[in-house]
């Protein structure tokens, strides 16, 4: 998307969106939704949207043609017979009959005599060519299915391979970008222009973009998401553009990425740190700012009884969007990682029993002095005691939200959904699935947080960006980490209770 729709800017061209709508089983409306939904998403505006299925009739007649031509053939052998003659080069026993023969197949076709997989049209080529997209490909085949855009008119419909380069030339096209793999069909792709006195348009093949930890092949998605592995094609640690944008993407940054990591015909993987770096930068400068506590632990203060208003900024380099106000109280969470029994870690900076004063953000000190544990031990309330007027310079500030104004929020975290990147290639690639790559946790935010709407993000002060997740509900807030924020290799799960 972003190479075609950037070309045609760059040079003052102009870009179709088309849907090549061949196979009625597959087309529905709203997939036909969603990818113009994704293209105006991504910042691009067709010049044309047009359906492969507004050329039926000519590509119908342009098979007619070939048919007259002696260069198409009704088929009656089984789809296994035809793969396996293709693969040993054989000719089809119904290869040479009669063009009259053809035309009149062809047309019971059309009328709908034959079933489906009891009569195929083949386009005649060369079953002894060394490229097996030149050994007589199927042009058309019966489905009784309606169709979302052609409705009930046909039962009959064209190939792929037929029909792409057909209407590339009937739309007069003239750069006509795909992957690598369909560099063999280039061959065929010309045959078909070629025989019908049609415009060539000119043809290029790039790479596929690979990113570590992530499956980007459609057959290998479709099993994920049929096995319940994945929520949908929209799940967040998916990169297709809907689980990228429901993780939290911004378009901006996948354009950024595109025109980062170019175009090549090598194969090559790139690193999800790359992009994941060109979003952090893009996010870090567009978010404004939240409280918000993902493993929560209770904390009260034993020496302080009341509740005082705080000003928290939007944005710390963006003063024109002011400060807001958020209420401290008495009793508070803060993150479980941000606490430990035992003040046993020169470089653990957080709260543990001690003098040792802890900073909150927008306050003042705190002290701990005791802690509860529930019953598997771990620790479930922090007494401390606060010194507004921080008398010590503590070595670092930690984040909190007020138990009484506290928001629930289902946080969802998100890591690689690949263990080994050896999935893309390997058939077997479920073995590679990391079944941990989705954890669910309760917590808090602040009251501010219920005026993000759904795909907002925000960042967590001190724990990462978070986006407002679709399957938000009245009084059930959902958000997904898009991403962390520089790790801090000091915080870890907190150390449980000691046993007595």
């Amino acid at each position: 998307m972003n190479l075609n729709f950037g070309c045609a800017v760059a040079h003052g061209g102009k870009c179709y969106l088309r849907y090549d709508d061949t196979n009625p089983e597959t087309e529905e409306q709203v997939y036909i939704d969603a990818i113009q939904e994704m293209v105006r998403w991504m910042g691009w505006k067709p010049d044309w949207i047009t359906f492969s299925s507004d050329y039926f009739q000519q590509l119908y007649e342009f098979a007619i043609q070939l048919i007259k031509a002696g260069k198409a053939y009704v088929d009656h052998s089984t789809a296994d017979e035809i793969k396996k003659q293709r693969e040993s080069r054989e000719e089809s026993p119904w290869r040479n009959r009669s063009i009259e023969e053809n035309l009149l197949h062809f047309e019971y076709m059309r009328q709908g005599r034959y079933a489906e997989g009891e009569a195929t049209l083949r386009v005649k080529i060369d079953m002894k060519s060394d490229n097996p997209n030149m050994r007589d490909f199927i042009a058309y085949r019966v489905k009784f299915s309606a169709h979302p855009h052609a409705k009930d008119k046909w039962c009959i419909y064209p190939s792929y391979d037929y029909t792409h380069c057909l209407v590339d030339s009937l739309e007069d096209i003239d750069y006509s970008l795909c992957t690598l793999e369909f560099e063999t069909r280039r061959e065929s792709y010309f045959w078909l222009l070629e025989q019908l006195n049609l415009w060539r348009p000119f043809v290029w093949e790039f790479s596929r973009l690979n990113v570590t930890g992530s499956l980007l092949s459609k057959r290998k998605i479709n099993v994920l998401v049929k096995k319940g592995i994945v929520r949908g094609f929209d799940d967040p640690r998916l990169l297709t553009l809907a689980g990228m944008r429901r993780r939290g993407y911004t378009p901006e940054a996948i354009n950024r990425f595109c025109d980062h990591v170019g175009i090549t015909r090598s194969m090559n993987v790139i690193q999800s740190s790359m992009l994941e770096h060109i979003l952090r930068d893009d996010l870090d400068e567009r978010t404004e700012r939240r409280l918000m506590i993902v493993d929560p632990v209770k904390v009260v203060i034993d020496n302080w009884d009341g509740e005082m208003e705080v000003m928290c900024p939007n944005h710390p380099r963006k003063p024109d969007l002011e400060s807001r106000k958020v209420l401290f109280t008495k009793t508070f969470y803060i993150d479980r990682s941000d606490f430990r029994t035992e003040d046993n870690n020169s470089k653990f900076y957080g709260l543990a029993p001690g003098p040792r004063p802890v900073g909150l953000k927008y306050s003042g000190n705190i002290i701990c002095r005791g802690y509860e544990c529930d019953a598997a031990g771990r620790p479930s309330l922090i007494h401390v005691e606060v010194d507004f007027g921080r008398t010590t310079k503590p070595k670092t500030n930690i984040t909190w939200v007020s138990e009484k104004y506290a928001i629930p929020v289902e946080f969802r975290l998100y890591g690689d959904l690949l263990k080994d990147d050896r999935a893309a290639i390997d058939p077997e690639f479920l073995k590679y699935i990391n079944s941990d790559s989705e954890q669910v946790q309760q917590g808090y935010a602040e009251p501010e947080i219920q005026n993000a709407k759904v795909f907002e993000s925000v960042q967590a002060e001190r724990f990462g960006y978070f986006v407002v997740d679709p399957d938000t509900r009245p009084g059930h807030l959902v958000m997904n980490r898009v991403l962390t924020l520089k790790e801090d290799k000091e915080k870890g799960a907190m150390a449980p209770c000691p046993q007595k």
